[in-house]
């Protein structure tokens, strides 16, 4: 197994075969940074991506690279919502400042060297870094159709401006994605400048920035939001059309050639047995249905599985149909 030299000359990628070692290694004194592969060893984009971590640990000694088998230690995994393999956590003083998921090797060499650097940027170099922000912030603020910077998440709002903004886009059935400026300074910071707008919430659409709680209270009481946010509104019915694509049609982690999770692997090999034809879409490729597919259809997680445009559910049903010996007439639209 690899190990850590601890003298600073040497490091190397090392394992946390339980939910006490990763703790261990979260709070290892002198490591500013550290990077968390949660993989598999059935998939080989991870076996992959431990060799991208094994030189990254070469060219930052004093970054903790961590690999945690996702399915032997369920606990941690579940803990941070990981559902799809490679996926990566960066932590500093123990607590969770980014996530990557996917086999990315340079956006993983570029989060690593950002987050191993943003305390200490060397002198002479601030122009570059304020150039390096600027980009990503562009990035961040297109990353959905409407975009919301906020305290905390839409799930637990950490202060009450932001609270009554994700209620209002809620209440008009507004699908948005989110950043938590908590979990970054340098975005909670940077963002400010960036837009000239000095207080949190912030609301983009199509990149342009709306405002922040009283500009959407004001849209909201002209009848204005509807309009500004067109494509939201969209998105319902292309969740439609997507589902009604095939007559058996699974969203999933992957595509039929290369699942990108072990339960998306289980339902594809459980499918292929029934020899019924059914059609995939790989929501890892597409956020906007990742997310709006969950609120659609009232159903947190992936793989999900449609017959004829109506929920079947996730792979714990299907295993149960399976096993009923009711798969195949279900996905023949029989029941």
């Amino acid at each position: 197994m690899a190990a850590t030299e601890t003298g600073g000359t040497t490091a190397a990628v090392v394992e946390a075969a339980s939910s006490d070692r990763f703790q261990q290694l979260l709070q290892q004194p002198g490591r500013s940074l550290v990077v968390v592969h949660f993989w598999a060893p059935w998939a080989p984009q991870c076996v992959q991506m431990n060799s991208v971590m094994a030189e990254l640990a070469k060219e930052h000694p004093w970054v903790t690279f961590v690999k945690l088998e996702a399915e032997a230690v369920p606990e941690v995994s579940e803990k941070y919502e990981i559902t799809s393999v490679p996926t990566f956590l960066f932590f500093k003083n123990s607590q969770k400042i980014d996530r990557l998921d996917g086999a990315h090797a340079p956006e993983l060499t570029k989060k690593v060297q950002r987050h191993a650097t943003s305390s200490s940027v060397p002198a002479g170099s601030n122009d570059g870094a304020k150039e390096d922000l600027n980009v990503r912030l562009k990035k961040l603020i297109n990353a959905a159709p409407c975009m919301l910077f906020m305290k905390g998440t839409p799930q637990e709002p950490r202060c009450g401006f932001s609270r009554q903004i994700v209620e209002i886009l809620n209440k008009h059935k507004i699908v948005f994605s989110s950043f938590d400026i908590f979990s970054d300074e340098d975005v909670r910071q940077g963002l400010k400048i960036y837009s000239s707008w000095p207080t949190y919430p912030q609301l983009y659409v199509a990149g342009e920035l709306i405002g922040g709680l009283d500009i959407v209270k004001e849209l909201e009481a002209s009848g204005e939001l509807d309009t500004i946010c067109p494509k939201a509104h969209k998105l319902e019915d292309r969740l439609k059309e997507l589902i009604n694509k095939a007559s058996v049609m699974l969203f999933m982690k992957g595509n039929k050639q290369v699942a990108k999770c072990g339960f998306s692997k289980q339902i594809i090999q459980t499918l292929n047995n029934t020899g019924v034809d059914y059609e995939t879409f790989d929501i890892l490729e597409d956020e906007e249905v990742r997310q709006g597919l969950k609120k659609y259809s009232n159903w947190p997680t992936y793989p999900q599985l449609y017959v004829k445009g109506e929920l079947v559910g996730g792979l714990d049903i299907v295993k149960e149909l399976n096993e009923s010996g009711e798969l195949s007439s279900v996905l023949k639209g029989e029941n």
